[in-house]
């Protein structure tokens, strides 16, 4: 029914052996009767897919990280808080720390969300500092981390050092013999580029050709090598990490298979929980929490539902959204392939305006977290994010990229979950987490904004 073809892909430390497998037509056609909305999947029509494989927390019996790993990362952000403050200006009333507000949207529910239950939060890690999107989180995490052991094991610094360390001459000088490299649709392309020029990194972004212009012209701006490609993330992706692995001095930033990106992304649920109590919002059977994710490779939705699930336990409910030309999660948990097989197997073109979302492979090490953690992914067409655009800005003149705006219709698409678990929505609160939008151009905003009126 299948084939299977072997091949190497050099990650960070180690070369590991990976299986593509290959489907006929009679093995799409087997898929298509073992998962009935497959068919609707693969034809490009939005679907709801509930997780068979959900587990309550005390049913897990291991994850590859537990809560401690994601309290060592608030460690580390506190460590170079000092440091972040004094390069980036932008993080002095958060006194260097890279978090977003918390937003209620109540003019956008009484307009088009009236009949709802429960309040209508947006998380808006589209106005994350330094980077202006989700990706602030990982991928800045990472970058600082590797930072922190090259100086560490030059013995430049102790970790009860003043972090200010590093906005000297000679910490950047130190960095400049070294080389980082990360393969990117646009935003996580952005956040390493940025951190990484501004420590002295030679940093090199290999960009799909789903990234939009003004993502690597501000690249470049910000002292960041650009390599283009025409092919997907999955080419450029595996491009970055073949030249970078090439220097013995190189470390690549894998976003199909990192621990450190998801362990960064993961510390938002400890901000959130902060931000819930300032709110006097209770999370418990009474009063359930959703969240709804944009999801791109997994490892920001993923990192952060692990964050939440650690935090909320089972009275959280995380729900993925994807674009209908790029469901890789959705394909990888349902077929229980995972990483192993990408969206082009099934006929799928990866061609969505949510360039951070045009991904066609899911994360190996997010994906198999998250398949005993989320409670289902959602799939979303292009016209409608225009339109989610659009209406936020009008409504709460709050400006997203289009693939920012995939988590706002959560609260639509869950009745058949509320329904299974008997879950009690007058208490609930449903947070729609923003993934990026700030940064965008004047210009580009106003097209996406029109593309969304025309379609409302």
């Amino acid at each position: 029914m299948i084939s299977c073809c072997e091949g190497n892909n050099i990650r960070n430390e180690s070369k590991k052996k990976v299986f593509i497998i290959v489907y006929n037509q009679q093995a799409l056609n087997d898929w298509q009767h073992q998962i009935p909305i497959m068919k609707d999947i693969m034809n490009l029509n939005p679907v709801l897919w509930l997780n068979p494989k959900l587990k309550n927390m005390n049913e897990i019996a291991s994850l590859p990280l537990e809560g401690e790993d994601i309290k060592k990362a608030e460690l580390l952000w506190q460590r170079f808080a000092p440091f972040l403050e004094n390069e980036f200006p932008e993080t002095a009333d958060t006194k260097g720390m890279i978090e977003s507000p918390l937003k209620r949207i109540d003019h956008m529910k009484e307009k088009y969300f009236s009949d709802m239950e429960g309040a209508l939060y947006l998380k808006c890690d589209h106005a994350l500092p330094i980077a202006g999107s989700i990706k602030a989180r990982g991928g800045i995490y990472e970058v600082l981390q590797h930072a922190e052991n090259l100086a560490l094991e030059a013995g430049l610094v102790q970790k009860n050092d003043d972090y200010m360390k590093f906005s000297s001459k000679s910490f950047k000088s130190f960095f400049s013999q070294y080389s980082i490299g990360v393969g990117s649709t646009g935003n996580l392309g952005l956040s390493i580029g940025v951190i990484s020029a501004k420590l002295g990194f030679n940093v090199s972004v290999y960009m799909s050709v789903d990234a939009k212009q003004w993502k690597k012209d501000l690249l470049r701006k910000k002292g960041a090598h650009v390599l283009e490609f025409q092919g997907d993330f999955s080419e450029a992706i595996s491009a970055g990490r073949e030249q970078t692995m090439a220097d013995p001095k190189g470390y690549f930033v894998d976003d199909e298979d990192s621990e450190n990106l998801f362990l960064g992304y993961s510390v938002a649920a400890l901000r959130l929980k902060e931000q819930l109590y300032r709110e006097n919002i209770t999370v418990d059977a009474d009063h359930p929490l959703f969240v709804y994710l944009p999801c791109g490779v997994g490892g920001s939705p993923g990192g952060i539902t692990f964050g939440l699930k650690q935090v909320f336990g089972d009275h959280v409910h995380c729900f993925f959204a994807e674009p209908t030309h790029s469901p890789s999660v959705l394909i990888g948990l349902a077929t229980r392939e995972m990483d192993r097989v990408s969206v082009q197997d099934f006929g799928i073109d990866n061609r969505t305006e949510a360039d951070g979302l045009a991904v066609g492979r899911p994360s190996r090490f997010a994906t198999a977290i998250s398949d005993q953690l989320v409670s289902g992914i959602y799939t979303i067409e292009d016209k409608e994010l225009y339109r989610l655009l659009a209406m936020l800005a009008d409504t709460e003149k709050i400006y997203l990229e289009p693939s920012a705006t995939a988590g706002i219709t959560g609260h639509r698409q869950i009745e058949p979950y509320v329904r299974e678990h008997a879950i009690e929505l007058s208490n609930a609160t449903h947070i729609a987490w923003a993934t990026g939008g700030s940064l965008v151009p004047e210009k580009d905003m106003e097209i996406f904004y029109n593309k969304g009126k025309r379609l409302i």
